[in-house]
Order: C-alpha cells, then sequence, then structure tokens
C-alpha cells in the first residue's frame, strides 16, 4: 500500500472549447478505472491556477494515474480537453518530484493540447496502523449536488481541535458591477470558497450595487490562514449564469481578533465587493476517547457551569452553550457490502461543525465509543448523526440518521435511537446509542433566537420532487383553510349575529380604511428567444420556484400554529415573557413614546452602524419555530424493546 501525494499546480495553453474563445477546465484523476478526484472549475482560463492537494491510497504502482481534462458546460456534456498517463514506478519513494505532463487527444494525436504541472510525493504505507479514520471532502458536481470522497488518515495523526480558528465574513454590498443583462443591469450573487468550504449569497435582481449585508463563518484548519477564493455571477433563468468577476482574500495577511474593512476589485470584470473580515480563535471544539469526559471532572464541570451562570449574560453573546456527544455503538445495522458486512463510521454534525469517528471494519454492532464536545451558538440548533458505510474506492454509503434537537435532549441518559432513512421520513436497520448532555444560558439563548439564524452551507440545492410538490401544495390548502374559516367567521360579524362582535368588527374596520393601500408595480422581463433544452431548464426552474415559495408559505403558517400549540416550549414560554413585558412597558410608557422611539432607533441604525445585518426579529423567532415536516423529521422512533440499554446489561450479567 503506497500513499500518493499530489498538488495539481496549473494549467498551460489549454485547448479553446467555448465560443468565446476560452474554456472553463477542470481535472479528473482516475486508478484503475475509478474517479479519486476531482478539481474545482476554473472559469474562461486556458492558463489555470488550481493549487490543489489530493491524497490517495495506491495499491499497485503498476496501475498508472489517469489524468483528464475537461471543459466545464452548464446543463449539456462536458467537452474533453486532453488527456495524459503517470506512471508511478517511476517516481522515487519519499522525494518531492515536479511533473509535467502533455494533454493529448487519442483521436488525434498530433494536436496539441497543452501542459498540466504537478507536484508529487510517492510513500510507502506502514501496515501498523488499522485505526483509521476518514475524512469527509465536499467537492460540487456539474449538477450542484455535493460528491463525497474520501481521505484515510492514522488516528494517531489527529489533533484535538480540528480546526484552529474561525473566520467570520460579512458580505455588505457591490459597487459598480458589470451590466451583464439586455436592459443595463445584473442579478448577481457571490460564491465563496476556503479549501472544502463553500458558501452562496442570496440573488439581488436588477441592479449593479447590491446590498447584501450577509454574515457567515468558515473554518479555519491551517495555522498559516488559507486563500478564500470569491466569484461574482449574473443569475440568468434557464441558461448558464454569466462570471462577473473573481477576487481573493489572504488570511495568512490580516491580523487575528480584529475586524478588517475590505473593497476587492473583481478581476477578470469590473466593479469592486466590499466586506467585513474577522478572524477568531476557534472555541473548544473536540473528539477524544469515552475515558476523558469533560463532564465527570468536577473541576471541568464546575467550569463549564460557570461559563454558562446566568451572571454572566454579556460575557460573549455567540457563546450560547456546550454540548457533549457520547458515540458509544450501534447494533443491526444494514449489509452494505457483498460480504454481508459494512465498515461503519459515524458523521456527528451540529449547524456547521462536523466531526467524525474512526471506521469499524467489518461489523454491524460497531463500537465507537467516543466522546465529541461542541460550543452551541444557538440552542434551537439539531444535531445530526450520520452512519455511513466506508468504501475506498467509491465514496460513502449512507446507513442511517437521526435528528436531534437540543432542546428536547435529556441529559446523562443513555438513549438507542433508531436510525432514520435520508429524508428523515421513516426507520432504516439499526440502532444508534447516544447520551448527549446540554449546558447553556436561557438569556443568551433567548436574545440569539431574535437575530438571523445560521445557514448550513454544504446544503444540497433543492430539485424537482413530484412527491415534495403534491405535499406542499396539500401543506398550503391546510393554510388556505384556515383562512377561508377565518373569512367565514368575519363574515358573520357582518351579519349581526352577535351584536357585540359585530360592534367591534365595525369598529376595526373603520380604522384600517383610513390607512392607505400600497401596491407593488411588476416589471415585466423582457422575453428572449431560448433554445428548447433553455426552454427546459427554465421550465423546472419555475416549477422549482413554486415547490420552494408553497413550501414557504405553508411553513410559515405552520410555524404560527406550532407556537400557540406549545410544540418548543421554550419558545412559547419566550414568546409569553415577550408580550407580558411589552404589556408592562405599555402600563407605563404612553404608545406614542415608544413608536417615537422604535422609529429614532429604525431610522438612526444605519448612521451608527453602517454595515449592520438588517433582520426582523418576528421572522427570526419564527424561524427557530419547527414546521409540521420538521416535527415529523425530529420526532423520536420507539425501538425495539430488544435494543434497551437496561436489558442488556440485564442479559450480560446473566
Amino acid at each position: 500500500m503506497y500513499q500518493l501525494d499530489i498538488t495539481l499546480r496549473r494549467g498551460q495553453s489549454l485547448a479553446a472549447r467555448d465560443r468565446g474563445g476560452t474554456s472553463d477546465p477542470y481535472v479528473k484523476f482516475k486508478i484503475g478505472g475509478k474517479e479519486v478526484f476531482r478539481s474545482k472549475i476554473i472559469h474562461k482560463s486556458l492558463n489555470p491556477v488550481w493549487e490543489e492537494k489530493a491524497c490517495l491510497l495506491v495499491e499497485h504502482l503498476k496501475e498508472p494515474l489517469y489524468i483528464k481534462v475537461f471543459d466545464y458546460d452548464f446543463g449539456l456534456q462536458d467537452d474533453f480537453m486532453g488527456s495524459a498517463f503517470l506512471d508511478l514506478t517511476q517516481l522515487e519513494l519519499n522525494r518531492p518530484t515536479d511533473v509535467t505532463v502533455t494533454l493529448k487527444d487519442p483521436h488525434y494525436p498530433d494536436h496539441d493540447l497543452g501542459i498540466i504541472l504537478l507536484s508529487v510525493v510517492l510513500t510507502p504505507k506502514e501496515g501498523e496502523h488499522r485505526d483509521v479514520t476518514m475524512l469527509m471532502r465536499k467537492s460540487w458536481k456539474r449538477s450542484s449536488k455535493f460528491q463525497t470522497q474520501s481521505l484515510r488518515l492514522s488516528d494517531i495523526h489527529r489533533k484535538p481541535h480540528l480546526w484552529r480558528g474561525i473566520v467570520s465574513i460579512t458580505l455588505i454590498e457591490g459597487r459598480d458591477l458589470k451590466a451583464m443583462d439586455s436592459n443595463g443591469l445584473s442579478d448577481p450573487y457571490v460564491k465563496f470558497r476556503l479549501g472544502h468550504q463553500k458558501y452562496k449569497s442570496k440573488i439581488m435582481p436588477k441592479t449593479l450595487n447590491p446590498q447584501w449585508r450577509e454574515q457567515f463563518d468558515f473554518h479555519l484548519y491551517e495555522e498559516r490562514g488559507g486563500i478564500i477564493d470569491i466569484t461574482a455571477w449574473d443569475k440568468d433563468a434557464g441558461k448558464r449564469d454569466d462570471f462577473i468577476g473573481r477576487c481573493q482574500i489572504d488570511l495568512s495577511a490580516l491580523s487575528r481578533e480584529q475586524t478588517h474593512k475590505l473593497e476587492l476589485q473583481l478581476e477578470e470584470g469590473e466593479g469592486h465587493l466590499v466586506l467585513l473580515v474577522t478572524l477568531t480563535a476557534s472555541a473548544t471544539v473536540s473528539i477524544s476517547d469515552l475515558s476523558i469526559n469533560s463532564l465527570e471532572d468536577p473541576k471541568e464541570r464546575e467550569e463549564i457551569l460557570k461559563r454558562y451562570s446566568p451572571l454572566r449574560i454579556f460575557h460573549n453573546l455567540k457563546d450560547v452553550g456546550f454540548l457533549q456527544v457520547k458515540v458509544i455503538r450501534a447494533e443491526g445495522l444494514m449489509a452494505a457490502d457483498v460480504t454481508g458486512k459494512s465498515d461503519p463510521f459515524c458523521v456527528v454534525e451540529l449547524n456547521n461543525d462536523r466531526l467524525l469517528t474512526h471506521t469499524v471494519y467489518k461489523n454491524l454492532n460497531p463500537e465507537w465509543n467516543k466522546v465529541f464536545t461542541f460550543n452551541i451558538k444557538d440552542i434551537h440548533s439539531v444535531l445530526e448523526v450520520t452512519v455511513y458505510d466506508e468504501d475506498r474506492d467509491r465514496s460513502a454509503d449512507f446507513l442511517g440518521k437521526v435528528a436531534i434537537p437540543l432542546l428536547s435532549i435529556q441529559n446523562g441518559e443513555q438513549k438507542a435511537y433508531v436510525l432514520k432513512n435520508k429524508q428523515l421520513t421513516g426507520p432504516t436497520k439499526g440502532v444508534i446509542y447516544l447520551e448527549i448532555d446540554v449546558i447553556f444560558n436561557a438569556v443568551k439563548a433567548s436574545l440569539r433566537t431574535l437575530i438571523p439564524k445560521e445557514q448550513k452551507y454544504i446544503e444540497e440545492e433543492n430539485r424537482l420532487s413530484k412527491q415534495l410538490l403534491l405535499r406542499n401544495f396539500i401543506r398550503m390548502k391546510r393554510c388556505v383553510m384556515v383562512l377561508v374559516n377565518a373569512a367565514y367567521y368575519i363574515n358573520s360579524c357582518f351579519d349581526w349575529d352577535s351584536p357585540a362582535r359585530s360592534l367591534a368588527a365595525f369598529v376595526v374596520v373603520e380604522d384600517m380604511l383610513e390607512d392607505e393601500e400600497e401596491e407593488d408595480d411588476k416589471d415585466d422581463k423582457d422575453s428572449e428567444k431560448k433554445g428548447f433544452i433553455n426552454k427546459i431548464y427554465a421550465i423546472q426552474e419555475v416549477c422549482i420556484s413554486v415547490q420552494n415559495i408553497l413550501d414557504e408559505v405553508a411553513s410559515f403558517g405552520e410555524r404560527i400554529k406550532n407556537t400557540f400549540n406549545w410544540t418548543i416550549p421554550f419558545l412559547s414560554w419566550l414568546a409569553i415573557v415577550a408580550l407580558c413585558a411589552f404589556t408592562v412597558i405599555l402600563y407605563f410608557i404612553p404608545l406614542r413614546y415608544i413608536v417615537l422611539v422604535w422609529g429614532i432607533n429604525k431610522f438612526t441604525k444605519k448612521l451608527r452602524s453602517p454595515y449592520a445585518i438588517d433582520n426582523n426579529e418576528l421572522l427570526d423567532f419564527l424561524s427557530r419555530v419547527p414546521s409540521d415536516v420538521q416535527v415529523v423529521q425530529y420526532q423520536e422512533l420507539k425501538p425495539d424493546p430488544s435494543h434497551s440499554p437496561c436489558k442488556r446489561k440485564k442479559n450480560n450479567l446473566g
């Protein structure tokens, strides 16, 4: 067994495959006919620079590394740009080697298709390390879906803190961006990439000076920092998005614990992007063995309880609480291999924090006995534990998953959770034993409820689904029926069935008629001639938009209902406390003064904090309330009584 470390440097004088005389190249590595690596796409360049690293395991050096280069085409088959073979038997062991490979087309061997520059190191692997882990590397596929690729590392090389810091990025605005549409405007959005981490901003329609005001975090894995790649795009419905420009941020040049305002000039385009970037030290996120337990050490437990005591309300508002997850074992897992066994490992996720266990080979009842610790930023987050089967030659196979809201956790209780399918709608084979502890500051958690929810940057894009579209339509129909019933009730007020109720309705309607109604003007978009394929994509995008709008509207109504249904008692109590506090304030302070203070705060907010992120506290509150679909997904299934931990202990004693 050998380890092949490859650094994909750059390409030179590659073939032009697009009408503009450029290409959008990316590179594939194959060994033994199986794809083991795929690079990112470099848009509109014949001399692309990748600087990407890949770590591959090779069993037989006689099988060469097959290098293929393609031109990315949205919605169409990618164009072949050339290929080459690297003979691994010619490499010296343990010695870094710079390699230049010449791209050729087997059908046209005389054509000059450019060169690819690599740096490679071939190292023999020792056979002693059996306890290995698998780190998941996420990379975009052409369908904008994530493809899971595996990378094995010995457990002894893992460090207790898997990331060394946090990069907080606030995308403020764009200035004087390039017009890409026929109306002289653009529909810009921005993509960020740091290693395997990616984030995509929202789309700002019809503007060259967009105001995003979006904040997100990346994990910083390297001490010296890293390079954040930023690309700006113009959204085009039904056809390929237009490239506006690119820029980079060298994190090694920024000082720590300080907010930097950056105005970045877009290369290969026009305009600027304005960002705020802050580098901070990482909170305690770790993996350890079951014998090393923070909460079982009296001193450490006391320190954690003190950190989140009610007296430390205004100390680091982002640090809401502490989560400890013991991943003990699983039983009765699905057999994913042809041998009737699996090679299971476990992924523990809290928002964008993602840690993994080691792999237990050829076992359907694995024991991991690992302890994971996380810092809680939002008490309404959901802990996701997923079990995969490791497959060295291809992406990992899904075995089961559970989603556990932090507010539903009972501290210190070892429970058997029934594994569910990918959609979390029904059970699959097997159970997993977890013991979870949550410690948090209730006041901090309440305040964080009123700010925007953190977005997951590894979520897959929504796809068109007939079943999902029908389900959202039914959910929407229920909400509409509630409104119809409310309309019947209002109509009964005008029939004077109840004089008192009708009189109250008359007073309310009279006040409403005094307000002026506003109507939004809808701009008609210029129709363009599109090909058959573009029309299909346009129809698909419209259907996906309808599907998403139905989901949003239905979820909004369901969240309001679930607030009054006490689905999440913490949120319902928070709403009651807020209403009571507002009532007391109204009793002592006239309403006009409250409106005056609110108006002054609203209109001077931009002056006091020009780069503040706009938010609506009521909508942020409702975003924490689960919809009916989420309630089903988070519902805990009852395990078979034979999987009870207590019964297992009795059987062992017997």
